[in-house]
């Protein structure tokens, strides 16, 4: 008789064969009762493997997508008009241009101005970013502080103590401020993690590995998610290989991303989620031309989406929504400068999207006949 972890394999490779089945089928095809290929599918969706539709099932596929720009109503209370908003980025070269744009075009939607500054991830020159803007007069602040480091903890301080509304993006107060009342727009860069671990596992992937660059909030955050992700489906640990690279393009990165893939090809792990784009574009640009197939050999998830769909072959990639992030923040910051009576803070997270492309070599999808 077989076992459920067998079904649930069988289930899974008849569904990337088809794109969707019939749970008639299935019950044929398994030899077994629609109520234990009911409650098969129902713990495969349960875990973000497949998706239940009417009488059936199909591959998991993301939903949502990139928000229209502009949006001048705010879902948090009557905005104020006409406000000087400073902001400051810790860069405007990559990832925060499009969070920038969506806080710029709510803020000029009421009739106000967006006054940018940028950093470089140091608490000592954030503050002084910060202080050029009060300075200019600025009415509230978007601010995207370091959160870790020297100084931290103190620049955190001094932005709860300031007389102007602050949201922070992309940031949350560490656990050593847990009573920080400071408004907060971030993306769920953990579950983010588990979207793609999710969809390699759904193509027949039992080991996923993870590839990170450097050290920030967000690679911090894709390695708890990908971690509690391994964990709930049950994946082979040994296969769970969490390694590291230098930014590609810098001194010797071509041989050292020549030893991940070795090092990934000799433990069996034929699964990556990469952050980010350009990394991923690298391994792919390696894996090519050390004669490793794309997605044939290799499946590759990248994360951030900035330049993923101009990569040969195109990656499929986890879509942070930069765009919507910038605009929630800055309504945030607009309905409390707007709101004078006893407002609680506001935390919000916004979900990121699973954009299909074709580094992964997942099927295309098919509807139900």
């Amino acid at each position: 008789m077989m076992l459920a972890s067998e079904r649930h394999q069988l289930i899974l490779s008849v569904v990337r064969e088809h794109g969707a089945v019939r749970l008639a089928d299935l019950v044929e095809r398994l030899g077994v009762t629609a109520v234990t290929v009911r409650r098969d599918v129902t713990e495969l969706a349960d875990r973000g493997l497949l998706t239940r539709v009417h009488g059936g099932v199909t591959l998991t596929r993301p939903r949502g997508g990139h928000p229209e720009p502009g949006r001048a109503a705010s879902a948090f209370g009557p905005a104020a008009h006409g406000a000087l908003v400073g902001m400051v980025a810790p860069s405007v070269e990559y990832y925060w241009p499009t969070v920038v744009q969506g806080a710029q075009s709510t803020v000029a939607a009421t009739g106000g101005r967006l006054v940018l500054r940028a950093s470089s991830y140091d608490a000592a020159e954030d503050r002084r970013q910060i202080t050029k803007l009060l300075e200019r007069g600025v009415q509230t602040l978007l601010v995207a502080p370091a959160t870790s480091g020297r100084g931290a903890l103190d620049l955190l301080r001094w932005l709860g103590s300031l007389s102007v509304p602050v949201v922070l993006v992309e940031r949350l107060p560490p656990p050593e401020l847990p009573t920080l009342a400071l408004d907060a727009a971030t993306t769920a860069h953990a579950l983010g993690a588990g979207l793609a671990v999710r969809h390699l596992v759904s193509l027949g992937h039992r080991g996923v590995g993870l590839v990170t660059s450097r050290s920030s909030p967000t690679s911090r955050a894709l390695r708890t998610g990908w971690r509690e992700t391994i964990g709930s489906l049950g994946l082979d640990t040994g296969a769970a290989l969490d390694l590291d690279v230098p930014v590609y393009g810098s001194p010797g990165w071509a041989q050292e991303y020549d030893a991940l893939l070795d090092h990934c090809l000799r433990a069996g792990v034929r699964a990556l989620l990469v952050h980010a784009d350009r990394e991923a574009i690298g391994l792919i640009e390696r894996a090519r031309d050390g004669g490793i197939a794309v997605p044939g050999e290799l499946a590759v998830v990248s994360y951030d989406d900035e330049v993923a769909a101009a990569s040969d072959p195109p990656l499929t990639a986890v879509c942070p929504q930069k765009h919507r992030l910038g605009a929630v923040a800055a309504e945030l910051a607009l309905a409390r400068l707007a709101d004078t009576t006893e407002r609680p803070v506001h935390r919000l997270q916004l979900w990121p999207t699973l954009v299909v492309r074709e580094s992964c070599g997942s099927a295309p999808e098919s509807a139900l006949e």
